[in-house]
């Protein structure tokens, strides 16, 4: 895979995962308007105290109306994304629109989705400011590896956090999570609930996600692990209704194919 051709990739995912998010963020007008549980008008009085300039500038972008222009601006940048790719200035325009969402809601709106996001977007735009100052020596290089070496370091860690937890060792935590999921509570006579199973399903989890360094060592293992990990997030869709996770993820699999094989070693 070339450099531009990653880049192709991750726009059109990129692309796609964000016009999911708008669309959510459309379907939830009404609980971001009036009184609603999303209002500006109560979310505010969560966020620390600012400056009365940088309050009156947060009061202007989070009004109702602009917020709707902000939304629409949103959805056809990730359309534009789709259809012809990215660009240093709709790149640009995408990193601060995210920002100004990730201010909007308290920090996050979804959690890792949100920032797992804004790394995306943040490679992409480091990539596009690279090749800008100088093509032939960097090109899109940092902004690739920018992504897959925070994307490998998440994976990493979240595995090393469970291998630490008990309850993921001895297998008690997929219960938990799935009695907690969609279909949950499970059946008292679950396939689930058997303890081997549990453990299996455990330690498959934390091997996988703690084994993510090793991908860099050839595209065909970034082939193999990126699959296995949509797997893994599409039933965690599945389970758990997490649909942003799926495509915030497969977002930065075209930058882990790219920078696997190429180490200096």
């Amino acid at each position: 895979m070339s450099e531009l051709q990653a880049v192709h990739g991750l726009s059109l995912l990129l692309g796609v995962s964000l016009l999911v998010q708008t669309f959510e963020f459309f379907r939830i007008q009404n609980e971001m308007t009036g009184e609603g549980v999303w209002a500006w008008s109560v979310l505010k009085k969560e966020l620390p105290q600012n400056s009365p300039s940088v309050n009156r500038l947060f009061d202007f972008l989070f009004q109702e109306k602009i917020h709707l222009i902000h939304l629409c601006a949103r959805l056809l940048g990730a359309l534009l994304l789709i259809a012809v790719g990215s660009n240093l200035w709709l790149m640009l325009f995408l990193f601060l629109s995210h920002v100004s969402l990730l201010f909007r809601f308290r920090g996050a709106f979804n959690g890792g989705s949100d920032f797992l996001s804004l790394l995306v977007i943040t490679g992409l735009l480091l990539a596009h400011l690279c090749h800008l100052i100088d093509p032939m020596a960097l090109g899109y290089k940092a902004g690739l590896w920018y992504i897959t070496l925070h994307t490998i370091s998440s994976y990493f860690v979240s595995g090393w956090v469970k291998f630490k937890r008990r309850e993921w060792r001895d297998g008690s935590a997929l219960v938990m999570f799935l009695d907690g999921g969609i279909y949950g509570p499970l059946s008292a006579n679950s396939f689930f609930r058997l303890k081997p199973v549990g453990m299996l399903c455990s330690w498959s989890f934390m091997a996988w996600e703690g084994l993510a360094p090793f991908l860099l060592l050839s595209s065909d293992l970034a082939m193999v692990y990126c699959l296995i990990a949509a797997c893994f997030h599409f039933l965690v869709f599945w389970f758990f209704g997490l649909n942003r996770f799926f495509w915030a993820w497969c977002a930065s699999f075209p930058a882990l194919i790219y920078c696997s094989g190429r180490l200096p070693i």
